[in-house]
């Protein structure tokens, strides 16, 4: 009796491991913070005028248009990887990585080229303030992490 009991609880889990794994595998990651707040939050640390956030938003929503075509091919070759990993094909996984890096750098590229259009429109003051903003949420982030971190009660 304890036999049957065990391979069943030994098949509930490995299925609950490997729905899990597919769930992992096909949902692409979510940003911690949507890009609409995290504008604002950008704009409000800076102290954009209105003139400077309806210019940022305008480039950054140009950079996203613009983007649009990479994240398509993102997307496909996230499904490709999904379909290689399932057959084992680690020659197209490799191929695949390598594609998914590049298209990465494109977006990445065209994301900087956004904020080095919007920091050559701040002011010297406002500069200042952009380049401690890194380090700012740098700090938000490990306050984030160590709040959601479990306590040990050893």
């Amino acid at each position: 009796m304890k036999i049957t009991w065990l391979r069943f609880a030994a098949a509930a889990a490995i299925a609950g491991g490997m729905l899990f794994a597919a769930q992992e595998v096909s949902q692409p990651a979510q940003p911690a913070v949507p890009q609409h707040r995290r504008g604002v939050r950008i704009a409000h640390s800076l102290d954009l005028t209105p003139a400077q956030t309806a210019q940022a938003k305008a480039e950054f929503q140009a950079v996203r248009q613009s983007a649009q075509p990479i994240r398509q091919q993102l997307k496909q070759v996230r499904s490709g990887m999904s379909q290689a990993v399932r057959v084992n094909d680690t020659a197209k996984i490799d191929q695949l990585s390598a594609q998914e890096a590049g298209l990465k750098g494109q977006i990445s590229a065209m994301r900087h080229e956004g904020f080095a259009k919007l920091y050559s429109t701040l002011t010297p003051e406002q500069r200042a303030k952009a380049d401690q903003l890194p380090a700012r949420f740098r700090q938000m982030r490990q306050r984030r992490m160590e709040s959601h971190q479990p306590s040990s009660n050893s």
